[in-house]
């Protein structure tokens, strides 16, 4: 009777416990059949404070010229071609792109790699290397080669065949100081351009102040008056050795034209030696001036005389 007893009391005592040990298990299978449990913020309260978001001060934060500004690989190019392109490939030739996502205000929408631009007679201009722009700016220098800078280079020499590009859409800040107002390459909305190359193989400087000046203010005149902004020698100390164009925004259509078109500098002549006059001749024929003769000498000399003097007296 005893030994019933002590069973009873002991599955009594045990019955608590294998209870918890089931719901365990249960919520174990549970678990491992609908995932982990996520515990709301609410119910977190303040054992589970949130983290505030690092952030780095505005001194050691990188220039915006240090993030990629490359086109967006998420975004797809459009299926559509855009009115622009539809015009700009009847005159080039061209890769469209995604949307250009850069830091700050970098980037553009309907940009284009511009490869050549296909001149009247259907010969091309090789954009070296090719361009990245939007699709107006490109139409626009396609305009620009095929009704400007292809008549002007064949009176000159050979005809167009290729275009220096110096640069085009960079994200950076006017003329790559830090901190400076983005320029308009930043929007791919520019491009800088160093020389035309012609057919036999002659490549002409738009700063060489060995082409005619003629023909370069020639081609000032009509980039000035096709583009927003014209840079070039003389306008900040930054375009000396190529000419900058744009097609800016500004208030009441203004546009800013800084090219210098300057001539070699000639050397002073040489002075020729003055003509020797007839007086001047005659002085340098004349006797020379007798120097002043030593004070003993001269002291021997009078004696002398007054000796001669006596003499004859």
């Amino acid at each position: 009777m005893k030994a019933f007893v002590l069973v009873a009391l002991l599955l009594a005592a045990s019955g608590p416990a294998l209870a918890e040990d089931a719901i365990s298990q249960r919520k174990a299978v549970k678990t491992s059949q609908t995932g982990p449990q996520r515990t709301s913020p609410q119910a977190a309260g303040a054992a589970m404070p949130a983290s505030l978001p690092a952030t780095v001060p505005e001194q050691f934060s990188p220039p915006q010229e240090a993030y990629a500004s490359f086109p967006d690989t998420a975004v797809a190019v459009p299926a559509k071609p855009s009115a622009c392109q539809l015009r700009l490939v009847k005159v080039a030739t061209f890769k469209p792109l995604p949307v250009l996502i850069g830091a700050g205000e970098c980037g553009a929408m309907d940009a284009v790699i511009l490869d050549s631009v296909i001149l009247p007679d259907r010969a091309k201009v090789v954009i070296t290397p090719p361009a990245t722009l939007r699709c107006t700016m490109a139409e626009e220098v396609a305009a620009w080669l095929r009704e400007e800078i292809a008549p002007a280079v064949l009176k000159i020499g050979a005809p167009l065949r290729g275009l220096d590009n110096f640069d085009s859409y960079e994200c950076r800040g006017r003329n790559r100081v830090r901190g400076a107002t983005l320029s308009e390459h930043g929007r791919a909305n520019a491009l800088d351009v160093r020389a035309f190359k012609l057919a036999s193989g002659e490549t002409i400087e738009l700063t060489d102040i060995n082409v005619a000046k003629a023909w370069r203010e020639g081609i000032r005149a009509g980039a000035c008056a096709r583009f927003s902004t014209v840079l070039g020698p003389g306008s900040d100390g930054h375009h000396e050795e190529h000419i900058h164009v744009d097609l800016a925004e500004r208030r009441g259509g203004y546009k800013m034209c800084q090219w210098e078109v300057r001539e070699p500098t000639t050397l002073a002549e040489k002075k020729e030696p003055p003509v020797e006059t007839a007086a001047s001749a005659s002085l340098l024929r004349s006797e020379p001036v007798p120097l002043p003769r030593p004070l003993a000498a001269n002291a021997t000399s009078d004696t002398q005389r007054r000796a001669s003097r006596t003499r004859t007296q």
